[in-house]
């Protein structure tokens, strides 16, 4: 059950590199260096936390692991992409929350 977060990371992935490539190719030209940071903050992210979703399965609790992983990224990192593509600061307040969840993920592989 464990491997559907490689399947998950595969996706991830492929997300984390087209929005790279719209960051440095599109984005970058129509936005203020601030926001630009921001963006650049979500998939730096977005990538480390792909890669950490292929070691997973070999965690002793995968389940919950992958889940508090693949929460957090989308609270932390879907929050930055959002106020940078949006420049609304609507769902902002939810973002140190993706950040702890990520953590818990960090914590929960460890133990």
């Amino acid at each position: 059950m464990a491997e559907i977060f490689i399947r998950i990371a595969g996706v991830s992935g492929f997300l984390a590199v087209a929005l790279g490539a719209y960051g440095s190719h599109g984005l970058k030209k129509h936005v203020d260096a601030k926001t630009f940071e921001t963006f650049q903050t979500a998939n730096r992210y977005h990538f480390i936390h792909t890669l950490a979703l292929l070691a997973v399965p070999m965690t002793r609790h995968p389940m919950m692991v992958g889940w508090l992983l693949a929460v957090g990224m989308l609270g932390f990192c879907g929050t930055c992409y959002y106020s940078a593509l949006t420049g609304t600061t609507t769902f902002n307040r939810f973002t140190p929350y993706g950040g702890m969840t990520l953590m818990a993920g960090w914590l929960a592989m460890a133990f």
